[in-house]
């Protein structure tokens, strides 16, 4: 192999163009995989299973049979076999990997002065520090709580030539000090971090050069220039060790405080993200290190000599830091702009090399990242939140026998992403947290039957398409889309269903309401409508919940429907002026209001 070493100017013109933006305005990845069949344990892989021998993960091991990092990541070698220097390995798919760097002098060419600091701050604080300000307004109150300090507080003048390195915090990681009032939760990010995550041996293993060795040091962030490794040989680039330890930080603080589940796991991925605009690392180097930092992440938590650990961590995150308000400026509160960039950053454009419709699996252990986030569902069921919530198979790096890298928690923290067989849910409000409300907003397909019982709200709000049915035995059901549930029949036996659209709610086949049941609509203009394209059989109590201050017109239509039989046994007005009173009008295809005051 011999590396190209051409002015940035040069490369520039050398390759195509693959990216339109900076930011990322790659291909969007299709995030549906294949439907799974089964979340049965897919054959473990030669190494064996992840989460069972992850403290095989020693520099000793070095091999892809004997250490599962290296044996995680070995899609690689259908890229690239090592060579035995740094600089004699063999490109095996050149289109991949020319794009691979690519990407990163697209990238270095169109980086902003405040990208580049991004990267700066990213690259010289230490990365457990750095991945706070996922927590959002409770920023400066976790690391005020936990001791997390830095001394990277501002780009020094002289950067550009004399490296300046973290020496802030009373641990070598930045989380803070474990002796603190929140120091189970720094502890827990202790755990992840010293439980065999280290990714030297893979980067020896592999021996990919880093992009500037590829191309040229003019795409280094110029104050990151000083920390370029004078040995290239102990400098290997796949997979990123900075990126590795940021989204294991993340994911272990979004377990002990779920409420911030999706903006820990978005700063984890801008956190990578800032390892390319820095010149540093490249797209494979990054994805690699996400799934590394997925499976060793599984692994801690799913090995019983940290249960102590991390319960206590969720605890006192409810008791010690949820309690609290904080004034930090929240960076990630767009939740569309979180999904779109963690989204992108999962395949960074790559075209799929293989197969894109094999069957989704799901790693053995893999369901205890969703053990917070999704509380009221048990350890199968949150299999199959990961099993239709995953990406699609083919892609470069990816494709690990277990699944790993095709897992997109991002998605899973939206509730599944199909119904493949009758899912029931069962919420105990008194539990707090999302026990006691919860939303899914992903997409649901398939044909299974949603049943909700016990306390507890869930609400649905995706362009749902489950075409089961919807059984409503208890709590409090919501629908926020125009089709939140789905294509089927729904039956309310006694709980509360809730419209809550502005504009048109639809059920697509028969309405059925008990005694007991309730059901709700929040209505704020003329257009607000539940609209039953089947029967409607009611009983029970009617709710009308007026909002925006509004009073309907005399013959205003709530309810549309095919046919009825029987009518709501109460009827109940919320936020009405009180001069004002309304009936309900059973006409042969809606129920109109009259107003009289």
């Amino acid at each position: 192999m011999k590396l190209p070493r051409k002015h940035l100017s040069v490369a520039l013109l050398s390759l195509p163009v693959l990216l339109s933006s900076l930011s990322g305005s790659y291909a969007s990845a299709a995030t549906t995989a294949t439907p799974a069949t089964t979340v049965a344990l897919p054959a473990p892989p030669s190494w064996g299973y992840f989460v069972d021998n992850y403290k095989n993960n020693v520099s000793a091991n070095n091999t892809v049979n004997s250490n599962p990092t290296i044996g995680l990541l070995s899609g690689f070698n259908e890229l690239w076999t090592p060579g035995a220097t740094w600089d004699t390995g063999t490109k095996l798919n050149s289109k991949v990997l020319d794009a691979n760097i690519q990407k990163v002098i697209d990238i270095a060419a169109r980086r902003t002065p405040s990208e580049a600091d991004a990267a700066y701050y990213d690259d010289r604080r230490k990365q457990s520090y750095s991945v706070i300000d996922g927590l959002g307004s409770l920023t400066d109150v976790y690391r005020l709580n936990a001791g997390a300090t830095t001394t990277i507080n501002s780009i020094p003048a002289d950067a550009t030539t004399v490296k300046y390195d973290d020496a802030g915090g009373p641990d070598e990681y930045g989380a803070g000090d474990p002796t603190s009032s929140l120091g189970s939760i720094v502890t827990l990010v202790h755990t992840f971090r010293n439980s065999n995550a280290s990714t030297s041996s893979a980067k020896k293993y592999y021996k990919y050069p880093r992009p500037f060795r590829w191309s040229s040091p003019d795409i280094v962030v110029p104050t990151l220039k000083p920390a370029i490794n004078s040995d290239p040989s102990n400098d290997g680039g796949f997979p990123s060790g900075h990126t590795n330890a940021g989204y294991i930080s993340a994911i272990a603080m979004a377990y002990a405080i779920p409420e911030r589940y999706q903006e820990l796991l978005t700063r984890a991925s801008e956190l990578g993200h800032n390892r390319i605009v820095a010149g540093h690392h490249s797209p494979l180097d990054v994805m690699g290190a996400r799934v590394m930092a997925t499976a060793v992440s599984a692994a801690v938590l799913s090995d019983p000599i940290n249960n102590t650990i991390k319960q206590a961590a969720y605890d006192d995150a409810r008791s010690k830091l949820l309690t609290q308000t904080g004034t930090a400026v929240d960076r990630f509160s767009d939740y569309a702009k979180n999904k779109k960039e963690y989204t992108e950053r999962l395949t960074y454009g790559f075209s799929p090399i293989h197969s894109t419709t094999n069957p989704m699996v799901v790693p053995k252990g893999a369901e205890v990242l969703l053990e917070t986030r999704l509380p009221y569902l048990d350890s199968t069921q949150r299999r199959w939140v990961l099993a239709t919530t995953g990406l699609p198979s083919g892609y470069p790096v990816l494709d690990d026998p277990e699944g790993w890298g095709r897992l997109n928690l991002f998605a899973a923290a939206d509730g599944y992403g199909a119904f493949a067989n009758n899912v029931t849910v069962t919420m105990d409000s008194s539990k707090g947290g999302f026990h006691a409300s919860d939303r899914w907003r992903n997409d649901i397909s398939g044909t299974g039957k949603l049943t909700k019982q016990g306390t507890g709200t869930l609400k649905l709000q995706g362009k749902n398409t489950y075409s089961g049915g919807t059984q409503l035995n208890g709590g409090t059901l919501e629908g926020d889309s125009e089709t939140a549930f789905g294509k089927g029949d729904v039956t309310n036996n006694g709980g509360t269903l809730t419209e809550n659209v502005s504009g048109r709610l639809i059920i697509g086949g028969n309405y059925t309401q008990a005694a007991k049941g309730t059901l709700e609509l929040n209505i704020g203009s003329k257009n607000d409508l539940l609209a039953i394209k089947g029967t409607v059989k009611a009983n029970g109590k009617l709710r009308l919940n007026f909002t925006n201050k509004y009073v309907p017109a005399n013959g205003v239509a709530i309810l549309t429907y095919g046919k009825h039989q029987g009518v709501f046994s109460s009827i109940e007005t919320v936020g009405l002026p009180s001069k004002y009173k309304v009936k309900v009008i059973y006409k042969s295809n809606s129920i109109q209001l009259k107003v009289t005051k």
